[in-house]
């Protein structure tokens, strides 16, 4: 029964995807007619450019609230301290 289980983790290995390419001069494998596999670029319309970075805004509101939170907190504390 254990057996199964560790193959079928195997099984669900990804190996296909690339993290880094290794294709790299020097290597004994290097490939220089080897082309890399470039995206091109999503074609947005500017509705959407807006949606995207008021999205990625909205994520970063909350820490960017904790930090200036923290700031303030460390300036009362130290007028507190030196007066």
């Amino acid at each position: 029964m254990a057996r199964k289980e560790k193959r079928k983790k195997r099984d669900d290995l990804d190996m296909e995807t690339t993290v880094a390419d290794m294709n790299v001069e020097g290597f004994r494998w290097y490939d220089p007619n080897r082309k890399k596999g470039k995206q091109a670029a999503p074609n947005l319309t500017k509705q959407e450019q807006r949606a995207l970075m008021r999205g990625a805004f909205r994520a970063m509101l909350p820490m960017l609230g904790c930090i200036i939170a923290g700031m303030l907190l460390v300036f009362a504390l130290a007028m507190l301290w030196l007066s």
